[in-house]
């Protein structure tokens, strides 16, 4: 069965090429753009994967991750976060709300998130 891949993320050329990428690979791949709606698919679906944007409508990724810790049925879904920012302080905080990995969006490689994507989850 197809790992699921929740991708929120509100820029549609990033998350069209990345869900592209993703399809390719074999991946089951659904989109969201903003916090709230990150968190009620999350809870429907249970992906395998989040990737997900710190800056978002409605709810950041921070806010986001906080929730997902607060519920036993999410705070086990990896995250790669995918940021403008690098800033040291940032990702420190995201790694202390549980992001397994982060990606640079100005750096952005497809094949780098393949990477990131397929050492947590196969």
């Amino acid at each position: 069965m197809a790992k699921k891949i929740l991708i929120a993320e509100d820029e549609e050329i990033l998350y069209s090429l990345l869900k592209q990428k993703l399809v390719q690979q074999g991946y089951e791949v659904s989109v969201v753009k903003n916090g709230k709606e990150a968190l009620e698919q999350m809870r429907k679906e249970k992906p395998d994967l989040l990737l997900l944007d710190i800056i978002m409508p409605e709810k950041g990724g921070f806010e986001v991750m906080e929730e997902m810790q607060k519920d036993p049925s999410l705070k086990d879904i990896p995250i790669v976060i995918i940021s403008n920012s690098g800033q040291p302080v940032e990702i420190d905080k995201a790694k202390r709300l549980g992001a397994k990995d982060w990606v640079i969006k100005t750096e952005f490689d497809p094949q780098e998130v393949m990477e990131k994507v397929k050492k947590e989850i196969g």
